[in-house]
């Protein structure tokens, strides 16, 4: 049996390749492998692994089922001059939702706005790396996608919604871009299975078992609490909604509710996801440069706020900046249960190990 260490880390660049090296085995082509691997590591970077590098395995499996076409070809309907639909074709998320935020952002230079409907995807990983990809290019920038369900009602006894994430991102003068990602539930699906994969018991209020009723401990977990949990979660289950409307309707895709499950045995059946993009040019509403200087004076003034006892106040993503310096310079870390899922796909695909690059 592979050993394992309980500070095993691998730079990014690295893990890139090693991603890269298995999505081509695996029969993904050159643009699918970038970008499934640019969306992972910067999920993982920024140190959302439940989104980043512990999905690699699953992605591989649904390639080699079938579900997952490896060599799409994506075509891009422009419908007006600010709106569009893309077929991803059955292939991956992450390179359905860089190439809809490329055509999103290249509305938006000629008409200030531009949004993209995707439909016939699949699963995208954080919704936040193509609200970013639009913020490095000086756009405002979102993204939105829905998902089988996992998700009660707000009171309700079975799951209904996916966890039908909302990131929104802004380009900032001189820093790193504001970024905001989050589920329309209380926790994403994935942060259960990663802490049930190292024995970590959930937070309350953010998950429930077969009965409806909360549990904390991940291996009777059934569905996830909308946002705002017992009490709120009207809140949540009203955005989960709004992001399915916008990401399945819009598209002419399924609703999640009927949508297959991500794991299950069915590797074979491509589930056809819906997602949406928006990119928006802020010089398109006021004069240029009065969008910089106010959000950075808004970024500013929210930074110098006192802050409770053994707390700081941080805008959206500065936890996210902090975490992927750290990370770039001491490596991204992989537990027990991810260092073995990757030693036996460098076995499977005979490719370098991680122990060997690292």
């Amino acid at each position: 049996m592979t050993s394992t260490s309980s500070d095993f880390r691998v730079a990014h660049e690295d893990l890139s390749r090693f991603m890269q090296s298995a999505l081509a085995a695996a029969g993904a082509d050159q643009p699918t492998a970038e970008a499934t691997t640019r969306a992972l590591v910067t999920a993982s970077r920024m140190g959302t692994d439940s989104h980043g590098l512990r999905l690699l395995p699953h992605y591989l499996q649904a390639l080699n089922g079938g579900r997952l076409n490896g060599a799409p070809k994506m075509s891009f309907h422009q419908r007006l001059a600010a709106t569009g639909y893309l077929d991803a074709d059955d292939g991956l998320g992450h390179l359905a939702g860089y190439t809809a935020i490329e055509h999103a952002t290249a509305m938006a230079e000629v008409a200030g706005i531009g949004a993209v409907a995707v439909g016939n995807s699949s699963h995208f990983g954080a919704a936040g790396c193509y609200a970013l990809a639009a913020a490095e290019r000086g756009y405002l920038g979102m993204a939105f996608c829905n998902s089988d369900p996992f998700v009660l009602l707000h009171e309700g006894a079975k799951p209904f919604h996916g966890t039908n994430p909302i990131a929104f991102a802004a380009p900032v003068a001189g820093e790193l871009p504001y970024l905001l990602d989050m589920a329309t539930s209380s926790v994403p699906w994935n942060r259960v299975q990663q802490y049930a994969a190292i024995g970590r018991e959930l937070p309350d209020h953010v998950a429930a078992d077969a009965t409806g009723k909360v549990s904390r401990d991940p291996s009777e977990v059934a569905a996830l609490l909308p946002l705002g949990g017992s009490d709120f979660g009207f809140k949540g289950a009203g955005l989960g909604g709004m992001v399915e409307i916008l990401s399945s309707t819009l598209s002419g895709m399924q609703h999640g509710f009927t949508l297959l499950p991500m794991g299950g045995p069915d590797m074979a059946t491509p589930r056809g996801v819906g997602h949406f993009l928006l990119a928006m040019h802020p010089d398109a509403f006021v004069e240029a440069g009065t969008f910089a200087r106010g959000l950075a004076e808004y970024l500013t003034d929210l930074r110098a706020q006192p802050a409770a006892k053994n707390a700081s106040v941080l805008a959206p993503g500065d936890r996210e900046w902090r975490c992927l310096a750290k990370r770039d310079a001491e490596g991204i870390p992989l537990d027990s249960a991810n260092q073995l899922a990757y030693a036996e796909l460098a076995e499977q695909y005979r490719i370098t190990p991680l122990s060997q690059l690292s």
